[in-house]
């Protein structure tokens, strides 16, 4: 049984980790678990969806995977003392897979994870990722030997899908996506900065600073 630990706190970006959720809990042989600093009700960071959390980081300190969602206000999670970045940093020695998704890299970073690595993350976040030493890039999903980090947001199915592969292989992702029916065709092509018009790059951060 692979344990599969998806990390959860308020103010987090839900899609973050419903992603991976709905891709991992396909996965033969494996046990999803959310775990929080303490448990009870979390609220995302629109205020609108809450989530029970019935396991602690202390309760869940080895498991096989860490994925680790993002949010805005990991900018300000990413320091020392922070439960989640000391919980990354205890468990990260002893993983099979540590991962991420969006800004939950800037707490990979902060746990030193990342120190040296190719990583991406919301490209919003970049310069604050290669304070913690990684060397951001524009990739969708990167894999440095047992780290995979996803960019912004939606990136997280694509993550958890390179993931699926590096533990059961190529056709168990695709039979996933396949029951997911993930086959993104988007009404517009403005999904990362070097495709958005300038002006809606410029939106964008306005809507971020």
């Amino acid at each position: 049984m692979t344990q599969i630990a998806i990390a959860m706190f308020p103010g987090m970006t839900m899609l973050d980790a419903i992603g991976p959720y709905q891709v991992l809990t396909w996965l033969p042989g494996a046990e999803v678990v959310l775990v929080g600093a303490e448990r009870g009700r979390l609220t995302d960071d629109k205020g609108l969806l809450h989530v029970e959390i019935e396991h602690t980081y202390d309760e869940v300190a080895s498991p096989d995977v860490i994925v680790v969602p993002g949010g805005v206000v990991t900018r300000s999670m990413a320091a020392a003392g922070n439960p989640l970045v000391e919980w990354v940093r205890s468990a990260h020695p002893a993983t099979t897979w540590t991962t991420s998704v969006c800004t939950g890299a800037l707490i990979l970073g902060a746990a030193g994870v990342l120190d040296g690595l190719d990583a991406t993350t919301h490209w919003i976040a970049y310069e604050q990722l290669a304070e913690f030493g990684a060397h951001p890039t524009e990739e969708r999903v990167v894999v440095r030997g047992k780290v995979i980090t996803g960019a912004g947001v939606s990136a997280g199915i694509d993550m958890a899908l390179r993931l699926v592969i590096e533990l059961a292989g190529i056709e168990v992702a695709q039979a996933i996506q396949l029951g997911i029916e993930y086959d993104p065709q988007p009404p517009v092509d403005a999904g990362s900065p070097s495709k958005a018009p300038d002006e809606i790059v410029e939106l964008v951060r306005a809507m971020n600073a």
